[in-house]
């Protein structure tokens, strides 16, 4: 934080100079700003009523866990990528993990900074400061050295051979000389490297780094991915050498489980199985109605041990990644899908918790034991459903029936609706998840795009792990050993006033002085399932939530409404389960190879690093997905779709179709005969003659007029008609600019008039500037 300058006189301030204060240092805690205005006693307690006063007029919003800082605001120093140009050229950054709707700052030039300028995609650490009515940043240094990097498609012609980058976001086109050029191939993809020297005219010159493959190769989607996130492949030699000497488990410092018929439930298509569950009534007559419930997870710290080479990699993969077409795992197949996975029949180390539930599903005790179990079945979720389901809903398989019913998959049902009770007590929020998955043909084709079925089996096997996460967080906890939090922090003001601003158009109040609560949200949400606005509010509410995060401070975790919350159950796909299973064993004794003394130093770190790798391996698996959806839709550009407008910018309108739940985008420049605006707080393009509008959560028609799969973008036309013009909104203005106007501008026409920018350009209008397929 940066300290003010000057001490003001002692006393309480008023609003406007708090919010002077937080806006010259960035943010402040409650202790500091009362020590700068020299406050004590009574007016320490009216400075805490003042900044709740302040938050419910939404101006002011959190930062961190105790800090303040004015809404909107911006760190003093940050940073940020560079995230696009304008038809002036010039550059607008965002901070780094921030929210869509996050504040963007204009990039001033320097010129006296070495080295080349900076360009779109590029990370830069700057410093950011407000200038009449927007935020400005200036370059302190440019970040990640890789940036000088282009992973494009070949373009030859008789004369030249190029690179056209696959990121929507670059605009660098390589020029590749002639020597390198002789074995490339129209279509290939390959990684190349900028040149350095002054590139002031034409395209960049670049060199040939690595041949990839061709972009009609069915799986370069998920290629390109690959390699334009920086996602890890393969294992080095000494990794595999590694995986391959491990030792079946004993019973050797373990408690034999294997007695307990554990059953694994998971996708039809899964190879690695890292948790196996089981449930019975409980016998204690102090516990009538109440059951115990058996989570066993893979040991996988009994294989990848701190300071060798499994577990360096492992840490630098951070996670697997998880593509239509492949898996990047973050162990060796010999671990993940051999001795770390609970295979049917087979013996296998795991850490195992054992929870109890009394008759209102509220957890009454836990303990952790490592042991050797043996899983008895192998089902499918959509197995256990059809089985539970029962003959008037379809028979399950033969082999999902007798005596695996009984013990089996009854008493785990029963045992799920008796923690449900609890769950519904507790009411984590209940946004529904339209998640699509792709299904491929043998040869790498896309055979269909089909929307996940929730089950009632994913809630169960959902609710145990949940549980048993818990349980790791307690343990930890109450055992003084250090763990890595899975933490989801409660909606800023901004995000609240935000909703409130939505909801007010489709008439639905909600009084900004509420606190956002899950059970406020859910209640909202329950209000409009069944109704015309039922998606766009699902959506809505999901934007505004913040994003979890791993980190060693614990704030809870806001959608599940849990006080503290550690990931355990995944260990064979993400390292921060690891790390929770290595801070039990220490705690609780249960081996030599639990978490170190070096490595509960280096937590914070490693709590960055996974959230790191895990929004990394995001990144690749949505980009991936968008291009193997426009190539799907490829062979269907000239189509017309029904779809929801998800998504309204300044540059156009996003809708996300029915069919595919594909996102495209239509540009603000194919609207129509006038200029639309954008009103942010109505969540519309207005169209400044007639008032006529687009709306967010509107179900439209569209024309498909780009399909881009290798860089995922789509491009359609609008088919229907602007919404009337909003009768409680103020008269439209009868031209563009000023009294009388020059009437509509229409495609292909400059706007009259205007500010000009700072270099005495005017502004372009519509999407001059920007690609075509760009994502906000």
């Amino acid at each position: 934080m940066t300290k003010s300058s000057k001490r003001p006189p002692a006393g309480l301030p008023d609003k406007d100079t708090l919010l002077a204060y937080l806006r010259e240092t960035g943010s402040a805690e409650k202790t500091d700003i009362a020590r700068h205005f020299g406050l004590k006693g009574g007016d320490r307690r009216a400075l805490r009523e003042m900044i709740r006063e302040l938050e419910a007029e939404g101006r002011l919003g959190k930062r961190g866990r105790k800090g303040f800082s004015e809404a909107g605001a911006l760190p003093p120093v940050g940073v940020a990528d560079v995230i696009e140009r304008d038809g002036d050229g010039e550059l607008y950054v965002r901070l780094v993990e921030a929210s869509p709707d996050a504040p963007r700052a204009l990039l001033m030039p320097d010129k006296g900074k070495p080295g080349p300028a900076p360009g779109l995609g590029d990370r830069l650490l700057v410093k950011f400061f407000r200038s009449d009515d927007q935020w400005e940043a200036r370059l302190i240094k440019k970040l990640d050295a890789g940036t000088n990097r282009v992973l494009g498609v070949i373009r030859k012609s008789a004369r030249e051979t190029r690179v056209e980058p696959v990121d929507r976001r670059s605009k660098d086109v390589l020029l590749v000389p002639q020597a390198q050029s002789g074995d490339l191939r129209d279509g290939d993809l390959v990684l190349a490297a900028i040149e350095k020297g002054e590139h002031r005219y034409g395209p960049k010159r670049g060199k040939i780094l690595e041949h990839i493959g061709k972009e009609d190769d069915p799986r370069a989607a998920s290629l390109i991915a690959i390699h334009a996130h920086g996602v890890p492949t393969g294992f080095s030699e000494a990794v595999e050498r590694e995986a391959e000497d491990q030792a079946l488990p004993t019973l050797k410092g373990r408690e034999d489980l294997r007695e307990i018929p554990f059953i694994t439930i998971d996708p039809a298509d899964a190879r690695d199985h890292d948790d196996a569950v089981f449930a019975q009534r409980d016998e204690d007559p102090k516990n009538p109605g109440g059951w115990i419930v058996w989570v066993a997870i893979a040991d996988v710290a009994a294989y990848v041990r701190p300071g060798t080479a499994l577990d360096r990699e492992a840490r630098e993969k951070g996670n697997s990644t998880y593509f239509p077409d492949r898996v990047e795992p973050m162990l060796p197949e010999v671990l993940s899908n051999g001795l770390c996975s609970l295979k049917e029949g087979e013996n296998r180390a795991c850490m195992a918790v054992r929870m109890v539930f009394d008759k209102d599903g509220r957890k009454t005790g836990h303990r952790f034991v490592r042991g050797l179990m043996r899983s008895h079945a192998k089902l499918s979720y959509e197995q256990a459903q059809a089985a539970i389901d029962g003959p008037e809903k379809g028979d399950g398989p033969d082999d999902v029936t007798g005596p695996i019913m009984q013990a089996i998959l009854y008493p785990l049902w029963n045992a799920y609706h008796t923690m449900l009770k609890g769950r519904l007590k507790r009411s984590p929020l209940q946004i529904e998840s339209a998640e699509r998955r792709i299904r491929m043909t043998p040869d790498g084709g896309i055979a269909s795009i089909e929307k996940r079925t929730s089950l009632e089996a994913h809630r169960l096997i959902e609710e145990m792990m949940i549980q048993a996460n818990v349980c790791a967080a307690e343990t930890l906890e109450q055992k003084k050993t250090p763990p890595i939090y899975r933490i989801h922090d409660a909606p800023s003001q901004e995000k609240i006033f935000n909703l409130a601003d939505f909801l007010s158009t489709i008439g639905k109040p909600w009084n900004k002085g509420e606190p956002g609560t899950t059970k406020r949200f859910n209640k909202l949400l329950d209000e409009t399932r069944d109704g015309e606005h039922a998606e766009v509010v699902n959506e809505v509410v999901l934007r505004t939530q913040m994003q979890a995060i791993y980190s060693t401070e614990n704030v809870g975790h806001f959608g599940l409404n849990l006080d503290r919350y550690a990931h355990f159950t995944s260990p064979i796909r993400r390292y921060s389960d690891l790390i929770v299973h290595r801070g039990l064993i220490r705690a609780l004794g249960l081996g030599k190879d639990g978490l170190t003394d070096r490595e509960i130093a280096e937590l914070p770190a490693i709590a960055e690093q996974v959230t790191a790798t895990e929004r990394r391996s995001m990144a690749a698996e949505r980009d991936a997905m968008d291009r193997y959806i426009a190539a799907f839709l490829e062979d269907r550009v000239g189509a017309t779709f029904t779809g929801r407008i998800t998504g309204v910018t300044r540059f156009g309108l996003f809708v996300r179709l029915d069919e595919t739940g594909a996102d495209g985008l239509v540009p603000v420049s194919t609207l129509g005969g006038e200029y639309f605006t954008h009103d942010d707080r109505a969540h519309a393009l207005v169209g400044e003659r007639t008032g006529q509008r687009f709306t967010l959560g509107r179900r439209v028609e569209v024309k498909l007029m780009e399909a881009t799969p290798v860089t995922g973008g789509l491009v359609f036309e609008m088919l229907s008609d602007p919404e009337p013009r909003d009768p409680n909104a103020p008269a439209p203005r009868l031209g563009m600019r000023g009294r009388g106007g020059d009437g509509p501008v229409k495609r292909g026409q400059k706007r009259p008039g205007g500010p000009k920018s700072r270099n005495g350009s005017k502004p372009s209008g519509g999407l001059k500037g920007v690609r075509k397929g760009r994502r906000k």
